[in-house]
């Protein structure tokens, strides 16, 4: 993504075609890259533009100019948005957008075999790998990105997901429903969505969290992608590609068969304005930007608004689109693009920017990627010797749910301040709780870390609580032991320090791809607040037509809760002799086994979690059922020594 909007270019899923790869950028003529571009005629000059970043260096201005170039040439209108960014911003969007521009043209080059690709992708990415390393490099978009990482401290994470991504893509992909088109697409352009949200935070404009983790987001970005597919069809169907899910190929009998032969048919032209409609319904998301700031609000207003400009060129082509792009007029792009510059540029200078870039550093270096092991290593076993039980498959939980009480009791038990017992029950019971779910196999495990009516505690407990919780994300994204651990967070932003929102952020994108033990960390989180934000957004859904509300079921308000594919609570623990659920996981824990133990966290270890769970494994789960005649238990369970 680059400059709020993501880097459209990647493709989907290719029919009747060996090799998925994506769309080729269209090569606008001189004058079209003059009337898209308001800033030919305006703006900040480019070379106060880079001297305002602190870039002087001559080589380094040399690289950034580069990608401007780049991107001006290849994409006059996405380097016209990236012009609405503050202009200490722009420099690091050109880098970006150029960095991956020149990956995917290696993926995307006609020329050669798949092998060939792949290899010419391995070789670009680690390259920059080991230029990282060592802080320079003699290529110029390289050497632009890598500057540019530096200075506003930006993850490199996110961006060899999207190098992984691309590598996919040489390689061939093919899906086959809307679902996985989203989610493929949401991986591709992860890190400009990622990276550019970054950007803004750490020059002091963060954007609202939920910008970065709804529906409503996704199914904007789905929107762009989707305009961008029909608007280069032409190029796709040069190649004998069609970039579209067959789910919605299939609905249309005939249309791809024609849309690959070049023919314009009623069957043809009914799939366009079906994809045409889809696309609009999903570009228009009300309150997207109703809480941003002023600046990011008139680039996200921007874009859409030029994206249904292009959506009205696909509509006016007709057949004409199977031969050439649809591409706007150049005087409506001009007449979006010179409003919104001057909207743009009053937002910019009313709230300037409150931080600045660090200062390039020859030695800067990033960690290498590591791939994780093919085979997740065991945590260490507790210090007692004490080895899990052997639990039947069919009888071992997937989800366990902790609320984890009694670390206040602990401490003031023991005349310590109720920090102390926070502290103690962080660097000992948890961590021991989360190695003893990985070492006996649990899927899944939540943690009842800070509800939404903890605000009520001491400002001094609360401040030292989310210094612990920062310590536990570091030490599990940043998992050295490679137990595979993934981390996810449940709750609402609403009054959480910014840093702490971006450490849960980070920690959910670095451990994404893991498959081991997925950890849900409750944090700011009440049941009934989750059940009113899915409620909110499932009427929304309703208002636009995308849903029937007097056909609305369970499943459908269960899919806008913040983790839908979290499977429901199977055993719900409650530690500190309180037996409450208190407002935990309302929706999920409906069919839950409860157990409750006396013992205060602090003095919890994973033993005790074994416990619970082979309590659970004998017990006859019903849910809502008349008793079997036969009561016998269908397994034997083994105890191995949990004490």
């Amino acid at each position: 993504m680059v400059g709020g909007l993501p880097r459209l270019r990647l493709g989907s899923c290719v029919r009747n075609a060996p090799i998925c790869r994506p769309p080729r950028p269209t090569r606008r003529r001189p004058q079209q890259c003059a009337a898209a571009d308001p800033s030919r005629n305006g703006g900040a000059p480019v070379p106060g533009i880079l001297t305002q970043a602190a870039i002087d260096d001559p080589a380094l201005r040399a690289a950034y100019l580069h990608c401007r170039r780049t991107v001006r040439r290849d994409d006059p209108v996405e380097y016209s948005i990236m012009q609405l960014m503050p202009p200490l911003l722009r420099p690091a969007c050109w880098a970006m957008w150029a960095a991956f521009s020149a990956a995917d043209d290696l993926a995307d080059a006609p020329a050669g075999t798949t092998a060939t690709r792949t290899a010419q992708l391995k070789a670009w990415t680690t390259a920059l790998e080991d230029e990282l390393t060592a802080g320079h490099s003699d290529d110029p978009v390289r050497r632009a990105l890598i500057d540019t990482m530096h200075r506003w401290r930006l993850d490199l994470a996110d961006l060899r997901l999207s190098f992984a991504t691309l590598d996919g893509d040489t390689r061939g992909r093919h899906l086959h429903t809307w679902e996985q088109w989203s989610v493929w697409v949401g991986d591709s352009n992860l890190s400009w969505a990622t990276q550019s949200m970054t950007l803004l935070a750490r020059a002091g404009i963060p954007v609202p969290v939920w910008l970065r983790r709804k529906d409503s987001y996704q199914r904007y970005l789905d929107g762009l992608y989707l305009t961008d597919t029909l608007t280069d069809l032409a190029q796709d169907l040069a190649r004998g590609e069609l970039n579209l899910p067959t789910q919605v190929l299939d609905q249309f009998p005939d249309a791809a068969d024609h849309l690959t032969a070049r023919h314009w048919s009623p069957a043809a032209g009914a799939l366009i304005a079906h994809l045409t409609g889809q696309a609009r319904r999903w570009l228009d998301q009300p309150g997207l930007t109703s809480t941003l700031h002023p600046g990011p609000a008139e680039l996200l207003s921007t874009a859409t608004r030029l994206f249904h400009a292009r959506l009205d060129a696909v509509q006016a082509a007709g057949p004409a689109l199977l031969s050439r792009p649809a591409v706007p007029a150049p005087f409506v792009r001009w007449r979006i693009l010179a409003r919104a510059r001057t909207r743009g540029a009053l937002a910019w200078r009313l709230t300037p920017l409150s931080a600045t870039p660090h200062g390039s550093s020859p030695g800067y270096a990033l960690p290498r990627q590591t791939r994780p092991p093919s085979k997740f290593q065991p945590p260490a076993p507790h210090p007692s010797g004490a080895r899990p039980p052997t639990i039947p498959a069919s009888r071992m939980p997937r989800h366990v749910a902790v609320i984890m009480d009694g670390n206040g009791r602990w401490a003031t038990q023991r005349g310590l301040p109720r920090h102390e017992g926070h502290r103690a029950g962080a660097e000992g019971a948890t961590r021991d709780v989360i190695c003893g779910a990985a070492e006996i196999g649990l899927a899944h495990l939540t943690l009842y870390a800070f509800s939404t009516e903890n605000w009520k505690r001491d400002t001094e407990e609360i401040a030292f609580l989310f210094e612990s919780i920062r310590n536990q994300l570091r030490t599990y994204a940043n998992d050295k032991e490679e137990l595979g651990i993934r981390i996810r967070w449940a709750g609402s932003a609403v009054g959480l320090p910014q840093d702490l929102i971006e450490e849960l952020l980070q920690a959910e994108l670095r451990t994404r791809h893991r498959t081991g033990l997925c950890v849900t960390v409750c944090i700011n989180y009440g049941g009934r607040d989750e059940l009113t934000r899915a409620a909110a957004q499932l009427a929304r859904a309703a208002a636009a037509g995308d849903i029937d509300p007097d056909h609305v079921s369970d499943t459908d308000l269960a899919r806008h809760l913040t983790w839908p594919d979290t499977p429901d609570v199977d055993l719900l623990w409650r530690t500190g002799g309180e037996q409450r659920i208190s407002n935990f996981l309302l929706w999920q824990a409906a069919y839950a086994e409860l157990h409750f133990t006396d013992t205060n966290w602090p003095d919890i270890d994973r033993r005790d979690l074994w416990q619970a769970i082979t309590e659970y494994s004998v017990r006859q789960r019903r849910h809502g059922a008349a008793p079997a005649a036969d009561s016998s238990k269908d397994g034997t369970v083994a105890h191995r020594a949990c004490h």
